[in-house]
């Protein structure tokens, strides 16, 4: 069995990470959709809308491991739970039984797609020039994924009852997660001081005036804030990472260095 790696666990390498592992956890969420999304149109979009998220994910992974010499494949296969850092948001199941739930799914792409997408502007202007070619590859992806999520949003929003239904379901779900999006800590003011990439805190603003009013438009009823505060960004995860990570894991830590 493949041994996990270890991390610098710097600031630089994990403001890194939770925007990889964003992408990546996100595109494995969406994988599962692939030959059971409602129509086909959807499940080409949201197998390519993965396949996007995964170069994402490469590039930033690529560039997280380069000071430490690991390879964007170790940093996606090869750590333990505690060691990626993306919001818990991302890592939630798409509904009950595979693949889940449509509503749900269109949602959550609604709320990370204009999260990424406001990230990706700001890291245009990056310090780090690397980064800041990825993030000019990367926002064009984004856009299109937000526009699409958000165009779902309103069709089942403001659609039949069972449509409006299900869509607030999903939404009284996933609000309580999106509070960590924007929780603030030392990792996010190193980078900003640098001129790394933006404080993600500092994106709520733009975020809410994006979501609230596409929330009204689909006639649903945003939920009131809570205290909760999910961790998935500081590498303490709801227990349906470990189930991911297992799936994702298993064939590069059953045969290391396999070739195909």
């Amino acid at each position: 069995m493949q041994p996990s790696i270890a991390l610098q666990r710097d600031a630089r390498q994990q403001y890194l990470l939770r925007l990889g592992d964003t992408c990546l956890i996100s595109a494995q969420r969406l994988g599962e959709w692939t030959g059971h999304a409602p129509v086909l149109e959807e499940d080409i979009a949201l197998a390519n809308m993965a396949l996007d998220l995964l170069g994402q994910a490469r590039a930033v992974l690529t560039l997280a491991g380069s000071a430490q010499g690991l390879s964007e494949d170790q940093l996606a296969f090869l750590r333990e739970e505690r060691d990626y850092f993306n919001p818990t948001l991302v890592e939630l199941p798409n509904g009950e039984g595979r693949p889940g739930d449509f509503a749900l799914t269109v949602l959550r792409n609604a709320f990370v797609a204009t999260l990424l997408r406001l990230l990706w502007e700001r890291l245009q202007g990056s310090a780090d020039e690397e980064l800041a070619a990825i993030a000019a590859k990367a926002v064009k992806e984004a856009r299109y994924h937000q526009q699409h999520a958000a165009d779902w949003v309103l069709r089942l929003g403001d659609g039949t009852d069972e449509s409006h239904r299900r869509m607030q379901a999903a939404l009284d779900k996933l609000w309580p997660y999106t509070a960590e999006l924007f929780d603030a800590d030392a990792v996010d003011d190193e980078a900003a001081d640098s001129g790394l990439g933006p404080r993600w805190a500092e994106l709520r603003g733009a975020w809410m005036a994006e979501i609230g009013p596409l929330l009204q438009a689909a006639t649903l009823r945003q939920p009131p804030d809570q205290a909760f505060m999910s961790t998935g960004r500081r590498g303490v995860h709801s227990e349906h990472m470990g189930y991911i990570l297992a799936e994702m894991q298993h064939l590069q830590r059953a045969y290391p260095g396999g070739a195909w």
